[in-house]
Parts: C-alpha cells; structure tokens; sequence
C-alpha cells in the first residue's frame, strides 16, 4: 500500500501566467488548474493561487536535461524569452549548469550535457530538493519508489516507472521561513483512511487543517503536503509512469 505522487503543486500570485510559462516551457498540455505531462513524467503540475509574495528560495527546484550545448542554451533562451530571468544562488562560474527564476522567481536549472546521474531521465530529469537523509527515506517508503542514491546523506529516489528523479542535498538545511510554496499532492492507492495511518507511523506529522478533499500533512523535514481523499482523476499516462 503507498500513494501515488499526484501532483507538484505551486502557490502563485498569478496562477494563469505560471501554468503559461511552464506549459511553453515543458510543452506539457495545460487542463484546468494543471499541466498534464506529455512526457513519461508521471506527475502533473498545479497552480494555486496565494496572495503571500516569495520570500525566500524554494526548498525544491527542477533540474532541466540537456543533450547538446545548444540544446542547453535554447532552453535558457526560451525561458528567458517566456518571462523568466537568471539569478544567482552562489553558483560558480566553473560550473556548468544555468540558474533561472521563472515569472514569480520559483527556481530551476538548466542542466549541462553529459550529466550521467540524470541520464535518461527525461527533459524533466530530477526534482532538486534541500532535505536530510531521513526524508529520502521517508519519501522512498510512502511513494514506493527505490532508492538509487544513498551516499553521504545525500539520497535519491525514482519510480520503478521511470521518470525524473527526486533527490535531496543532505545537511544542512536553511532554517524554514513560513509555508512553503511547493508541496505534493499525493493519491493513494486504496484506503485512505489506512494510508494516512501508514503515513504517519511513517513520520508524517499534521499540522495543518482538513476537509472532505484532502488532509494537511508535513513530512520528517517540516515540508508540507496534502494527502487527497476524493475522487481524482490521473494523468493520462499514469499507467505508464507514476
């Protein structure tokens, strides 16, 4: 028994001009409040809307693949062109990937070509997140999805399915300011009821609120996410990639 990762979720001062930005980036097909990937991606993507303005770097990033140095350099000038914009995070100059912010200063990255750690991995090659060894763990049991990184504290997870990759940096971790802007949203496969029992003998904790549509939860790091309780309707290529 596990959840299914349902969606990544983006609170946004302007939801419309988001899910735009990140469809033309992606060319993922834009349905009500989601992008559906047309990829092997697995997971959708979601845009809520939130008055509270960005204030400090996400806790996860996407890492955007490349195959050739021109490749690398469309992508960035594609971004650049749809709203988005370079930033520094303390990059250095010697390293090959590109920073950006899209319209509301989510970060990502531009990866360079020949990363073998995201090989095969698809345009979307890995969810970058700031997290401890312990919530690889915790993530690698509530989804499902193997281990195929655990060295120095720094652990990565995938779908048997294949897909992107979702990797978390080790210690130490920036000191949490508010809510965070990115969460899952998770579907479990059976009951719900057993699987936010499961979740919580997990580590799992629940700070938020709840209602018929969904329970509030954060994971061992204090990341929020939200376990869905109605009916859902999948990605059209779930049975291939979750």
């Amino acid at each position: 028994m596990t959840s299914q990762l349902f969606a990544v979720c983006f609170d946004a001062r302007s939801p419309q001009r988001l899910a735009a930005f990140w469809s033309a980036l992606l060319g993922w097909e834009a349905e009500g409040d989601a992008l559906l990937p047309g990829d092997g991606t697995g997971f959708r993507l979601r845009f809520l809307a939130s008055d509270e303005p960005k204030a400090v770097p996400n806790r996860m990033h996407f890492d955007l693949t490349s195959t050739s140095l021109e490749g690398q350099q469309e992508t960035v000038a594609r971004a650049l062109e749809l709203g988005g914009r370079h930033i520094d995070v303390g990059q250095k100059p010697e390293e090959g990937h590109v920073v950006l912010a899209d319209p509301e200063g989510n970060e990502f990255c531009v990866i360079e070509p020949g990363n073998q750690f995201l090989a095969g991995c698809g345009f979307v090659g890995a969810l970058s997140c700031d997290g401890s060894q312990a919530v690889g763990y915790f993530w690698s049991e509530a989804l499902g999805w193997p281990l195929v990184w655990d060295q120095n504290q720094e652990t990565a997870i995938r779908s048997p399915h294949g897909g992107p990759k979702v990797t978390w940096g080790g210690p130490p971790l920036d000191p949490r300011v508010g809510k965070g802007r990115v969460h899952f949203d998770l579907r479990p496969e059976s009951d719900p009821s057993a699987e936010l029992d499961r979740l919580l003998a997990l580590g799992a904790t629940r700070p938020g609120s709840s209602d018929a549509s969904r329970v509030e939860l954060a994971d061992p790091d204090g990341n929020e996410f939200c376990l869905l309780l109605g009916a859902v309707r999948p990605p059209r290529n779930d049975s291939a990639a979750a």
